[in-house]
C-alpha cells in the first residue's frame, strides 16, 4: 500500500484540541478515561441495533428520529476515538493504511476468473 493518506482527520484532532482546552479537560482525558467514554458510546451505538432484525436496521434511515440518533452515536464514538488517538500520539490514517495492508495480506481476493 501506497503512503496517500486514505482520510485527514487532523483539522478534526485539531478541533477536538481546542474544545478540551477551551473548557479545561486536559485533566480528565487521559487514555483510560477517553477509552471508557468512547466504550460507553459504542454501547449506546450497539443499543439502536439491538432487539432490531437486519431489515430494522437497514430502514433506520427512513426514521428521521433514529436516523438522527444513529448519526450522533457514530459522531460520539469518532470523536473518542480522534481524541483518544490525538492523546496517545496515534497516526490513526498511518494506522489505517498499515492495517489495511495486513488484513490485504492476511485474506487475500480469490483469483479473479
Amino acid at each position: 500500500m501506497n503512503d496517500t493518506p486514505l482520510f485527514d482527520y487532523g483539522p478534526l484532532a485539531a478541533a477536538l484540541q481546542r474544545f478540551a482546552d477551551e473548557r479545561d479537560w486536559q485533566r480528565f482525558h487521559t487514555p483510560r478515561n477517553l477509552m471508557l467514554a468512547l466504550t460507553g458510546e459504542v454501547g449506546e451505538l450497539a443499543e439502536i441495533f439491538q432487539w432490531k432484525s437486519d431489515a430494522e436496521c437497514a430502514r433506520l434511515a427512513d426514521d428521521p428520529a433514529a436516523w438522527t440518533h444513529l448519526n450522533e452515536e457514530l459522531a460520539d464514538v469518532l470523536l473518542y476515538l480522534v481524541r483518544l488517538a490525538g492523546v496517545l500520539g496515534v497516526d490513526l490514517d498511518h494506522a489505517v493504511r498499515d492495517k489495511l495492508a495486513k488484513n490485504a495480506l492476511k485474506y487475500p481476493a480469490p483469483p479473479a476468473m
